[in-house]
C-alpha cells in the first residue's frame, strides 16, 4: 500500500510545473520527479560537476532514452551556460513539461517527435553562476562560473589553435567545459543549440577566423553555411518576433534575425564551433531576449514567442540523410570517411562505433565520396528529398567493396583515422592494422588535422 500512495504524491508534483525562476536545487527535484514518474520516455543523468560541485543534470527523451538506437539521431539543448542569462532555462523546463505531456496525452507532436528522435536538454551548464546573479538586463554579474571564467571562451579553438601553435589542453579547461566535451564523445551528437540572453538573433558558425579562405565578405564561413542558414531561420521565423531583426533597442538589427556569428563579432574558444569542428554536430547560439534576466511577469510571453521555435528546430535533426557504411563482409564499421562533394570540413565526418553516419544536408543531389581501410574507394550521387515534414532524414546505407589483395593495397590502408565517439565516453583512434591509441593521442592529431586544415585555407 505504501508505494502507491509514494506514487500518487510524486506524480502531481512531477507533472506540474510553474512558469516562474526555479533554484538549481528546484531543478534537480523537479527532474528526478519527473524521471521517477515516466521512466518509459525519460532518463535523467548527469554530465558531471560544477566547480563548486552541483551535478550537471541532463533529461534524455524518447521513446529509447536510456540507449542510442540506430537510425535515431541524438539532439540536444543547452541552456544557461552564462548564468546571469536566465530565461534559456526558463524555456528548456518548460519544453520538457510540455514534451512529457504531450506524449501522456498522445497528441500527435510529441509522439512523432518522441518516436523519432532521443532529445538531450541540460537546463543549466552554469548553475554556481546563476547563484551569484542578480536580475539585471544588462550587466554580466553571475555570467562567468565560479572561478571566474567565460564558459563560451574556454573551449579549444581551431583558429586561435593555429595562431598560438598549441595542442589542446584539456586539463586547462574549466569543470563545466570539460564534462560537455566529455559529453559529446559519450553521445555522437547530429544538432545542437545553445541558449543565451541580451539579444534577439540566431547565430551559426564559425564564430572565428585567421582570415583565410573562410572569411568572405566579413562572415567566417563554414563548408556547411547553407545548412546553417536555413537552421537560423527556421528558428527565427518561428519565434514570435526574432525574424523582424530589430526587437531589441541596444542591439544593432539583423537581417532575417539571424547572424553569422564572426560578423556579428568574433569569439575565441566557442563552443558552437568546437560542437562543429571536432564532434561533428551542427550548433546554433541562440540568442532568445533583449533582456539577460527577464522580469518574472514576461516569462509566459516569452515562453510563447519561443515554444513553436523550439519544437521546429528539433525537427530539423532530420535533414539531409543517414545511414551505415558496411564493408565487403556486410559488417557495419567506425571511422569511414563519408564526404560530400564541395563540403571540405575542418575534421572529415566519419561514422560512429555503430557504423552510422548523419549528414544534415537541404534538399537536391549530392555525390558523397566513402573511404575505409582496405576497401575500394566508394562514390555515389544521391537525391536528398526534405526530411523533416516526415521526421527522418532518408536512410542509404554505403556498401564497400574490399580490395583484392592481388591488386596491391589501398594508400588509405596507411592513413589514421579520426577519434570515434563511443558509448562508454572513451574516445579511441585506430589505425590499419593496430590497435587502439588513447584519447589523448587522437585529440593531438585531429588538432593537426584541423590546423592543418585552416593553415591550407591560409596559403590558398
Amino acid at each position: 500500500m505504501l508505494y502507491p500512495l509514494l506514487l500518487f504524491l510524486i506524480l502531481p508534483c512531477a507533472l506540474t510545473l510553474e512558469l516562474r525562476y526555479h533554484s538549481n536545487r528546484e531543478i534537480e527535484q523537479y527532474l528526478l520527479q519527473l524521471n521517477a514518474s515516466n521512466p518509459d520516455i525519460t532518463y535523467l543523468y548527469s554530465i558531471g560537476q560544477s566547480v563548486n560541485g552541483q551535478q550537471l543534470w541532463v533529461l534524455a527523451l524518447g521513446l529509447s532514452p536510456r540507449n542510442h538506437t540506430i537510425g535515431i539521431p541524438e539532439f540536444k539543448y543547452v541552456g544557461n551556460m552564462h548564468g546571469n542569462e536566465a530565461l534559456g532555462r526558463v524555456v528548456l523546463l518548460q519544453l520538457i513539461d510540455d514534451l512529457v505531456q504531450g506524449f501522456r496525452n498522445k497528441e500527435l507532436w510529441s509522439l512523432q517527435l518522441l518516436n523519432s528522435t532521443r532529445i538531450h536538454i541540460l537546463p543549466t551548464m552554469n548553475p554556481d553562476g546563476y547563484d551569484s546573479s542578480n536580475t539585471d538586463c544588462t550587466y554580466s554579474t553571475g555570467r562567468f562560473n565560479a572561478n571566474g571564467i567565460d564558459l563560451n571562451r574556454n573551449f579549444p579553438d581551431a583558429f586561435a589553435g593555429l595562431r598560438r601553435k598549441q595542442p589542446v589542453d584539456e586539463e586547462k579547461r574549466e569543470a563545466e567545459v570539460r564534462a560537455v566535451m566529455a559529453w559529446l564523445e559519450m553521445e555522437n551528437f547530429v544538432l545542437s543549440a545553445n541558449l543565451h540572453g541580451g539579444a534577439l538573433v540566431a547565430s551559426y558558425p564559425y564564430d572565428n577566423s585567421n582570415g583565410g579562405g573562410e572569411l568572405v565578405s566579413g562572415a567566417s564561413v563554414s563548408p556547411d553555411n547553407d545548412v546553417f542558414v536555413h537552421l537560423a531561420k527556421v528558428y527565427s521565423y518561428n519565434h514570435g518576433s526574432m525574424h523582424k531583426g530589430d526587437r531589441c533597442s541596444d542591439s544593432r538589427p539583423f537581417l532575417d534575425g539571424i547572424t553569422n556569428g564572426y560578423q556579428w563579432y568574433p569569439l575565441e574558444g566557442g563552443m558552437q564551433d568546437y560542437n562543429y569542428v571536432w564532434a561533428q554536430c551542427l550548433e546554433l547560439t541562440l540568442e532568445i531576449s533583449c533582456c539577460k534576466f527577464p522580469p518574472v511577469k514576461d516569462l509566459p510571453g516569452m515562453w510563447t514567442e519561443n515554444k513553436k521555435a523550439l519544437l521546429a528546430f528539433i525537427k530539423q535533426v532530420h535533414l539531409g540523410v543517414k545511414g551505415q557504411v558496411l564493408n565487403g563482409s556486410g559488417v557495419p564499421v567506425q571511422n569511414a570517411e563519408v564526404e560530400v562533394k564541395g563540403r571540405k570540413n575542418l575534421c572529415p565526418f566519419r561514422t560512429d562505433k555503430n557504423g552510422e553516419y548523419y549528414r544534415l544536408l537541404l534538399p537536391g543531389s549530392y555525390t558523397f565520396t566513402v573511404r575505409y581501410p582496405g576497401h575500394e574507394v566508394l562514390t555515389k550521387t544521391l537525391n536528398i528529398p526534405h526530411g523533416p515534414d516526415q521526421y527522418s532524414a532518408l536512410k542509404h546505407d554505403f556498401q564497400l567493396r574490399q580490395m583484392n589483395s592481388a591488386n596491391g593495397s589501398s594508400t588509405d590502408t596507411a592513413k589514421p583515422t579520426q577519434g570515434i565517439i563511443t558509448a562508454t565516453g572513451v574516445s579511441n583512434l585506430t589505425l590499419a592494422g593496430s590497435g587502439a591509441i588513447s584519447r589523448q593521442t587522437w585529440t593531438r592529431i585531429c588538432s593537426i588535422l584541423v590546423l592543418a586544415g585552416v593553415l591550407r585555407s591560409l596559403i590558398n
